[in-house]
């Protein structure tokens, strides 16, 4: 005697995260990469200008116009959503900064690069599973940590004050979870409103 099949349980296991990168995927982080170059360029000059002011105010207050360099690896962690594209957007970006004329030179693929791994941790560290507000503010942070210990050895302020120095963290973390963190979901909030980023998880999770 036979018995009937019985419907197995739906599992609750949450699916995992494809990891692979498409062709698609390689073509949008670039073309993130390289708008995202021309946006530092533009800030290469306000956001400097707007960073020795600050500094020329209280010595470390610069950091606060820190943020928009920084948004590179949270746009690319965000809309990517695969291991590596924020690393990617970020370095890419900063190559391009530099190709255009950066003043920092190759110091500014150096930072591309600590940056770009900064957020990078925090996508990691959440498995590449999260991609909220506040997940996107961590990433943000996260990018101005490594650029704050970069910078520590690359611009010399290892011989600074430790006021100097604490100002200018605290002022790059406010900026890091603000103009690359929120910003950058923000941004990638409207772009999933156009419909350009259907084919992503990110557009399919806005739309829903």
């Amino acid at each position: 005697m036979t018995t009937a099949p019985t419907a197995s349980a739906p599992s609750t296991a949450p699916a995992r995260p494809r990891t692979r990168w498409r062709v698609v995927d390689i073509v949008v982080a670039a073309v993130l990469g390289v708008a995202t170059g021309l946006l530092f360029v533009l800030w290469n000059s306000v956001g400097y200008a707007w960073f020795t002011a600050m500094d020329a105010l209280t010595p470390g207050f610069g950091g606060l116009a820190v943020g928009i360099w920084l948004i590179g690896g949270v746009l690319g962690g965000l809309i990517i959503r695969k291991p590596g594209a924020a690393l990617f957007v970020e370095l890419l970006a900063a190559s391009v900064s530099m190709l255009l004329g950066s003043q920092w030179s190759i110091e500014t693929v150096y930072s591309g690069i600590a940056q770009g791994l900064g957020a990078e941790l925090v996508f990691l560290l959440v498995a590449y599973r999260r991609f909220g507000l506040p997940v996107a503010m961590l990433a943000g942070v996260g990018a101005a940590v490594a650029a704050f210990v970069l910078e520590l050895f690359l611009s010399g302020n290892l011989a600074k004050s430790p006021e100097f120095l604490g100002i200018y963290l605290g002022s790059l973390v406010v900026s890091g979870a603000l103009l690359a963190g929120l910003v950058g979901w923000l941004l990638t909030r409207a772009l999933a409103a156009t419909g350009v980023l259907d084919r992503f998880a990110s557009g399919r999770s806005r739309a829903r």
